[in-house]
């Protein structure tokens, strides 16, 4: 693993975090973009070289919508950046991890992800992602 890509943080009102973390770190979001088959619309923020995803529940049975309401607002998953995701996949398989997705899907901000399942990882979603190359 490369390094982290990003803190994703479940909110439950995009609008009024996207104010909340702009005055926090001094500058706006620089992307929003919504992932239908996850339910979820996302909010990006620049920190120096680290990014934050802002997480919003689109629909009532999305992850974010049970997440928020399990544990309420606060850090959702910690996402590594990884030059091959499948060889990830596989390698972390071996070493016993419980991978939520056994083949990457589309990700927000261009990237395919997977996740490992957060009982294996001291209670942390761990997510992994690939920079989808275009052309």
């Amino acid at each position: 693993m490369d390094k982290i890509e990003h803190i994703g943080i479940a909110v439950k009102n995009l609008k009024d975090s996207n104010s909340l973390f702009a005055k926090l770190l001094g500058a706006s979001h620089y992307k929003m973009e919504e992932v239908p088959s996850e339910g979820v619309r996302t909010s990006f923020f620049k920190s120096g070289p680290n990014k934050i995803e802002l997480l919003e529940a689109t629909t009532v049975d999305s992850p974010i919508a049970k997440f928020l309401e399990k544990k309420g607002e606060g850090v959702h998953h910690i996402a590594f950046a990884v030059d091959d995701i499948v060889m990830e996949i596989t390698r972390l398989k071996k070493e016993g991890f419980t991978v939520l997705n056994e083949v990457p899907k589309q990700g927000a901000d261009n990237k395919l992800v997977a996740f490992l399942h957060p009982k294996g990882t001291n209670g942390v979603l761990v997510e992994l992602c690939q920079e989808i190359n275009e052309g």
